[in-house]
């Protein structure tokens, strides 16, 4: 839709074939209904959040950051908020305000909307000629000089980003690097996080390594699951495992040094000695967990707290700020809010979108082999590749 408005009022028709019953169908459900159209910062800390080739984006971030997408926005009628994490949402908290906004531009536009499904894009000589289609009146073609390729990945397939535009840029010639979940909830080893499923926990931080290197590390919130965990951290941090086993770890208390971890558990000791260990870690962790950690520090949960040992403390104390976790894998991929992969990004001209192979043949969104951190980053992706892309092919 960006696209076709970029490439609108240059003298040429521009269309748009749409496999939905309605446009911006996907666009509808982003950030829980309510849309974080981008994230309010600057081109630097945009490509800063782009997790997969970031670089190919560099000239797209700048051609249409995020600041001329909240103008952009607003000067179509829909008045913006910044929210935690420099999030950007509409003031109404209605993602169908950003649609009916995108809408009613198409049609000043002048920009045709055909409902049909694409299956080939013709090209003759090296060049595209236009694309073939399937509608409700059979199979149809419509000519033309350039073609933006924008079907997204292969996340919520049911509202239309089925893999399809992987399909038909690999019959151009194009490379497809193979396409995983990305920002998804992800499967453990243990079993006993899905006996605390529902469990939410707040101000944690939680880590992923592999052998040894840090690969996410940050502080918010978690949520256990029946297959392992999910939760705004753990859908950010499973952009940056790209392969498993990995090993996931949570400090409980993050605010706390260990020195200050261990003064507090003396504290809570002496208050509590008397009582068995299982029933003394109420003031200090949510009741739901006590029975997963009392199992995984080796202390006998009947054990009275004046017995427990200095050894035992010293271990419980390590464990709270280092709780272990085996991530096996992620859960499929129409459960992944992203999609990493897609089209190789070495075969598009990041200055133009416009594929090195096929002339005329463009590319914007998720369909390319870019994904980014949550918080609008990857919103902001398909937006200044779209306006890059449809500028270009109206050029």
């Amino acid at each position: 839709m960006l696209a076709a408005v970029s490439a609108s009022g240059k003298g040429f028709t521009v269309t748009i074939i749409e496999k939905n019953n309605q446009t911006g169908k996907k666009l509808a459900i982003t950030g829980k209904g309510r849309c974080n159209v981008t994230n309010n910062c600057t081109e630097q800390e945009f490509l800063e959040n782009v997790v997969s080739n970031p670089k190919f984006l560099i000239k797209a971030a700048y051609r249409f950051p995020p600041a001329k997408v909240m103008e952009f926005f607003e000067s179509l009628g829909v008045p913006l908020k910044t929210e935690r994490g420099r999030r950007v949402f509409p003031v109404s908290d209605k993602a169908s305000d950003i649609c009916t906004a995108l809408e009613k531009k198409l049609s000043e536009c002048g920009v045709n909307i055909i409902k049909g499904e694409v299956n080939e894009i013709l090209h003759d000589n090296g060049r595209v000629s236009g694309i073939r289609y399937f509608s409700s009146d059979g199979t149809n073609t419509v000519p033309a000089r350039s073609v933006i390729l924008a079907a997204g990945g292969m996340s919520y397939p049911k509202t239309g980003s089925d893999g399809g535009g992987y399909r038909l840029a690999s019959r151009l010639g194009h490379t497809v690097i193979t396409p995983r979940p990305s920002l998804v909830p992800l499967v453990t080893k243990e079993r006993w996080p899905g006996e605390l499923t529902g469990l939410s926990l707040k101000n944690v931080n939680v880590s992923f390594e592999r052998n040894g290197k840090v690969l996410f590390s940050e502080q918010g919130e978690m949520l256990f699951t029946h297959f392992g965990v999910s939760g705004p951290l753990v859908l950010s941090g499973s952009a940056y495992v790209k392969s498993f086993p990995a090993d996931m770890y949570i400090d409980m208390k993050p605010a706390l040094s260990n020195e200050t971890l261990d003064a507090r558990l003396l504290a809570d000791f002496e208050e509590f000695k008397n009582k068995d260990f299982i029933n003394a870690l109420d003031k200090l962790l949510p009741k739901a967990i006590i029975p997963a950690v009392a199992a995984l520090s080796g202390i006998d949960g009947r054990k009275k707290i004046n017995s427990v040992t200095k050894s035992e403390r010293t271990k419980l104390a390590a464990l709270l700020k280092a709780i272990p976790l085996t991530i096996t894998g992620p859960r499929p991929v129409d459960e992944a809010i992203i999609t990493s992969g897609g089209v190789k990004v070495s075969e598009v001209n990041p200055s133009t979108m416009e594929s090195k192979l096929v002339g005329g043949l463009y590319f914007a969104g998720e369909v390319l082999d870019i994904d980014c951190y949550t918080g609008g980053y990857n919103l902001q992706a398909a937006f200044c590749t779209g306006f890059l892309a449809g500028e270009n092919a109206a050029k």
